[in-house]
């Protein structure tokens, strides 16, 4: 603070003067890495997760991958009993054969009824019967060819496959076991950047968006002066904890905004749930901008 500022002879400075020194002092501080030029936080390392689901209730015949193996996409995670699955199939395959059967039998009575009719032996009536029985078969033929689709889709169910490069985290049962229709057979941790999820305080949340820069210190990797570098992802446009029909002047202080911050160049073996300490660094601008336009009028 100036010398003068401190002088109990000097004095007393008109309002508005006041304010201009008070914001002046502001803003110098911000662009002097002050403690309001940072935001600590704490959260937890996330990444992006698949679940493979078991689509019907079957036996496990096949887990050709271990826990913390690294696969690319396209490999089998686990394979199912496709026995009822195969029965369906042949079911689907014999119906679509008799529905195209029945239709080339209703196309040559069609082209027989219009044969009669243009000779006069046949009436009106029973061509368009002839009609409607093509039209028929033909509904027949496709739904005979959705069901075989459906069926083929059965089976492909049953052999689990990794969507993407991922790392295999979790296979909770074992070959042989019988699981339960919409079961978790495995679960995934997908290439990629992980990311921090924290909790931005209403306070500070205007001065948080995607891009702002961050250091994440995780134990274990590392050591405290050589932190991992990181980058705001997103913040939460709707505040958690404090629903807004009990929003008051007084609770506003305690709410909170979801954000997820970026870990750059992170270690691969990086597992979810790691607790994490997030730095945010705060851009001066935006908060020098902040208090001049929070600023009372004099």
């Amino acid at each position: 603070m100036p010398a003068a500022a401190r002088d109990p002879s000097t004095r007393p400075l008109a309002p508005r003067r006041v304010a201009s020194l008070v914001l002046g002092a502001a803003v110098a501080l911000a662009g002097c890495g002050s403690a309001e030029d940072e935001l600590l936080l704490v959260g937890s390392v996330e990444r992006t997760q698949v679940e493979l689901i078991a689509p019907a209730s079957e036996v496990i015949l096949e887990i050709p991958v271990r826990r913390g193996e690294h696969v690319e996409a396209g490999a089998r995670i686990a394979r199912l009993d496709a026995t009822l699955a195969r029965a369906e199939l042949a079911r689907a395959e014999a119906a679509l054969a008799g529905a195209r059967t029945s239709l080339r039998v209703s196309e040559q009575e069609l082209a027989r009824a219009r044969r009669l009719r243009s000779g006069a032996v046949a009436s009106q009536q029973q061509l368009e019967r002839a009609e409607l029985a093509r039209d028929e078969a033909e509904a027949r033929l496709r739904e005979a060819q959705a069901l075989l689709d459906v069926a083929r889709k059965h089976i492909a169910d049953l052999d689990l496959r990794a969507p993407a490069p991922a790392v295999v985290d979790q296979l909770p049962f074992e070959v042989g076991e019988r699981v339960p229709a919409g079961a978790v057979l495995g679960v995934l941790l997908v290439d990629g950047t992980p990311w921090v999820r924290v909790w931005v305080p209403e306070t500070h949340v205007a001065l948080v968006f995607p891009g702002t820069r961050a250091e994440v210190h995780i134990d274990g990797y590392g050591d405290r002066g050589s932190p991992f570098a990181g980058e705001v992802i997103d913040v939460a446009r709707e505040p958690g904890f404090t629903p807004h029909y009990a929003l008051t002047e007084r609770d506003r202080v305690h709410l909170v905004y979801e954000a997820r911050v970026a870990i750059q160049d992170a270690p691969a073996p990086l597992r979810p749930g790691v607790p994490a300490d997030v730095r945010l660094i705060l851009d001066p601008v935006m908060r020098g901008a902040g208090a001049v336009e929070g600023a009372p009028t004099p």
